[in-house]
């Protein structure tokens, strides 16, 4: 409740207890003493100069100048008439305020008010006893040490404003780089196989079951890249984490196979050992693995022997993806569903950020293999 209230209303109290110890009669003329003047008895003008002080910096953060204009003024009248009030100390206060939260005209202001200073150095000095000018000099000195504080405390905070700022932006952009690979993972795969099987459609009119399984294939491959985009926006949406997470298991590495053999590549699938109870994120790392290898087989090498090997291990989990003949890496050729290469970059990261290996590479003799060695284990 305290840092919902305005500014000035947080800033009062210390005015007011500073205004209260300075009226206290154990405490007057025991505050700043400048240029050695006689001290004079409380009056109805020494109040008006302790309040001039005070009361002001309820204002310091809001208006730094105003605030430090007034306190100036009274200290100016507290000194010149030899109340020496405990108000004094207000002075300070309200410098390194405004070093601290003053914006615009920085420079002008500390000009003018080093000015303003230099008639109530020479009043003091001609109507005291006789200080020495060094005193104003130190006491000046004092001051420019208060507002030196307040800037440095406004850089800091500026400097802690743009680590910040640099935190959220990176924050951001990482974020939108993981949306992106997902969003390439999901959408990549399905439509590849989609439009792979529509195409082959075109061949199977005199056939009408086949062109009937055809059909039903890209009407599945559409189903699950739905419910895929669907997981992916649950995952963005600010609510998702209330409810349980939902990864694509290891175990779904069957339906991805079946569903790539029914676009026509002949596709060997070999799982071994026995996936651990708890595994992190190297199932969904590892489904990202294979199913990126298999589009890529999809586009870059249709219809030519492609084989899957998964082996869960005790700390990882190791993938490869390999085609015979005379395939390709992605990125490498291009047609009418050429890729950028995003795919293994954004894998290559995904196994990375867990601590794995990961390569892609054109095999002697043709083809290209993808391996992946995922730790087990790390809710990265």
């Amino acid at each position: 409740m305290w840092h919902r209230l305005d500014v000035t209303v947080r800033d009062l109290p210390l005015g007011l207890l500073i205004l209260a110890a300075s009226l206290l009669p154990a405490s007057q003329n025991h505050g700043t003493q400048l240029g050695g003047l006689a001290a004079r008895p409380f009056d109805a003008l020494a109040i008006v100069a302790v309040a001039l002080q005070c009361l002001p910096l309820a204002m310091r953060r809001r208006w730094p100048v105003v605030c430090l204009s007034l306190v100036s003024l009274g200290f100016a009248v507290d000194q010149l008439r030899g109340y020496h009030s405990l108000a004094g100390t207000a002075m300070p206060i309200a410098l390194l305020t405004a070093g601290s939260h003053l914006e615009r005209h920085r420079r002008a202001t500390v000009f003018l008010f080093s000015v303003a200073y230099v008639p109530l150095a020479v009043a003091l000095y001609q109507l005291g006893s006789g200080e020495p000018p060094s005193e104003f000099v130190m006491y000046y000195v004092a001051l420019a040490l208060a507002w030196g504080v307040g800037g440095w405390l406004r850089s800091t905070r500026a400097a802690e404003a743009e680590r910040r700022r640099r935190v959220a932006e990176d924050t951001r952009a990482a974020e939108r780089a993981r949306i992106a690979r997902e969003l390439h993972d999901v959408v990549t795969h399905h439509v590849t196989a989609m439009v792979v099987q529509a195409e082959a459609a075109r061949y199977l009119t005199a056939a009408p079951d086949r062109l009937d399984q055809a059909l039903t294939a890209v009407t599945d491959a559409g189903r699950r890249a739905t419910a895929d985009l669907r997981h992916l926006l649950d995952l963005i949406n600010p609510d998702h984490g209330s409810g349980p997470a939902r990864t694509p298991p290891v175990g779904r590495l069957l339906t991805l196979v079946e569903q790539t053999r029914r676009a026509g590549q002949p596709v060997e699938f070999t799982e071994e050992g026995t996936p651990a109870e708890s595994s992190g994120s190297a199932d969904l790392v590892a489904y990202r693995v294979v199913q990126e290898a298999l589009t890529n087989a999809l586009k870059y090498a249709h219809g030519i022997r492609t084989s899957v090997q998964v082996h869960h291990g005790d700390n990882d989990i190791t993938v490869e993806v390999s085609t015979d003949g005379p395939g390709s890496p992605a990125g490498s050729r291009t047609g009418s569903l050429g890729g950028s290469g995003r795919g293994l970059a954004g894998l290559r990261e995904r196994v990375d950020v867990l601590g794995g290996d990961f390569s892609a590479d054109a095999r002697t003799g043709g083809g290209f293999v993808v391996r992946a060695r995922i730790p087990a284990g790390s809710p990265s």
